[in-house]
């Protein structure tokens, strides 16, 4: 089945993961098989879980592309690793904008173990999905261990109050179960060009 809305997919996690953890292993099973599915891969450009994104691409016969930018004073950010050798690159003028235009270039986002940075991209990537609910960018965390995580975020903050916002992602443990998601998600999806105006920071004009 050939995807209709899903043109690409952003994934976000964790810039520390060494080759040598089965984090960066399930990242390229999971975006070769995204490529094989003929769609593009995006991530931030970095090393661990970023570049596995970029391997697992091109190991899938695809494309990847990043958005990154050249910071001068952030000294706990992970800068674009050489390694990383996406097919295009995309560079930002800063943190934020490098975040936006990550949400921005994805259809759908898949959300692996990661830090603080990996944590900030799910709140706005999860917080853009409840705003546009009906439109919007659907989320797919991998990985049992988020299982817990959402269940006390849910249990313990006003989360479940606002049920369209627990119906924008799914869970996912293995690469296959990724690929059914998003061809579930593509069915459900309109296309999206009007959140990606928005996200751009762009004025839109509709006829």
């Amino acid at each position: 089945m050939a995807f209709k809305n899903l043109k690409a997919v952003t994934i976000f996690g964790f810039a520390d993961c060494p080759p040598s953890d089965p984090l960066y292993k399930e990242t390229v099973d999971v975006t070769r098989l995204i490529a094989q599915n003929g769609l593009e891969v995006v991530n931030g450009g970095g090393p661990g879980v970023m570049r596995a994104a970029t391997e697992g691409a091109h190991e899938g016969g695809g494309v990847a592309s990043v958005a990154t930018f050249y910071p001068k004073f952030i000294e706990n950010f992970e800068g674009k690793d050489p390694q990383n050798k996406a097919d295009k690159e995309i560079i930002m003028n800063n943190y934020v904008d490098r975040t936006m235009k990550l949400l921005e270039l994805g259809d759908a986002y898949i959300i692996f173990n990661g830090g603080t940075g990996t944590l900030s991209e799910l709140g706005m990537a999860w917080g853009l999905a409840y705003l546009y609910f009906g439109h919007h960018k659907p989320l797919i965390l991998y990985g049992g261990f988020w299982y817990p995580i959402v269940e006390e975020l849910v249990k313990n903050m006003k989360i479940g109050a606002r049920p369209g916002a627990l119906r924008v992602y799914k869970i996912a443990t293995t690469p296959e179960q990724v690929i059914g998601y998003l061809k579930e998600f593509d069915l459900e999806m309109p296309p999206h060009q009007e959140i990606k105006d928005d996200l751009s920071g762009e004025k839109a004009f509709m006829e």
